[in-house]
């Protein structure tokens, strides 16, 4: 019942977000070659609810984010609310170089002992390339998920749609807030490591928890 009230409001939302915006055209946030992530752009963050929500950045209510790099490649990742409330990871399973994602649906699977918790795609495409490094340590997604922690580039032959079934701006803001809010009634234990002071939150946010109460967790809010 809370994922629907949740998803309701969201679309509510979005639906002003696009009557807002339908007129607007969807222009590339950066110009990077896919091999220059060391080049990412490193612009400074809003902070909300003590997450880090990045201005450029679109963002799926899933907790993903999508960055547009040309009029069809799109470079995607966990936004840092998920980071955060992941914690901790084993591994992280990625789809292959040229299956499709779709958007709404399984584009991954974090690995988190002996659970695991799909992730949402924020855009429809064929997948182009995947982050080696985050193969190699996924914990790397979690420390820096909007740099060096991406996860794949896709080929978005209608991106421009895509961009308009995700929120960015004040939008993405509100969700953050709100998703912020709900953590804190939802995990006792997230009171006293959620920030406090208006700093960002702490990365081992739910460490502690039981395997099993972390999955469900996730999913709840990961919509998975």
């Amino acid at each position: 019942m809370t994922v629907i009230l949740v998803l309701f409001t969201f679309g509510a939302f979005l639906l002003i977000d696009y009557f807002r915006s339908r007129n607007a055209v969807v222009h590339p946030a950066v110009q990077v070659a896919p091999s220059e992530t060391e080049m990412l752009p490193r612009l400074q963050p809003a902070l909300v609810g003590g997450f880090q929500v990045p201005e450029n950045l679109r963002y799926h209510p899933g907790h993903t984010w999508a960055l547009s790099e040309s009029p069809n490649l799109v470079r995607v990742g966990l936004d840092d609310f998920a980071a955060k409330v992941t914690g901790k990871v084993a591994r992280i399973s990625l789809p292959q170089i040229g299956q499709w994602v779709r958007q709404g649906q399984r584009m991954c699977s974090v690995y988190r002992d002996g659970v695991s918790v799909d992730m949402i795609s924020p855009i429809e495409g064929s997948v182009s390339e995947i982050n080696s490094a985050v193969v190699t340590d996924p914990d790397l997604a979690l420390r820096d998920p909007y740099g060096e922690g991406w996860l794949m580039t896709v080929q978005a032959p209608d991106a421009k749609t895509s961009f308009r079934n995700l929120i960015g701006g004040t939008l993405a803001r509100w969700w953050t807030e709100e998703a912020a809010s709900r953590l804190q009634r939802r995990v006792p234990m997230a009171l006293g490591a959620l920030a406090q002071d208006g700093g960002v939150v702490m990365n081992n946010l739910t460490t502690e928890m039981p395997d099993d109460d972390w999955a469900k967790l996730a999913k709840e809010f990961f919509l998975s």
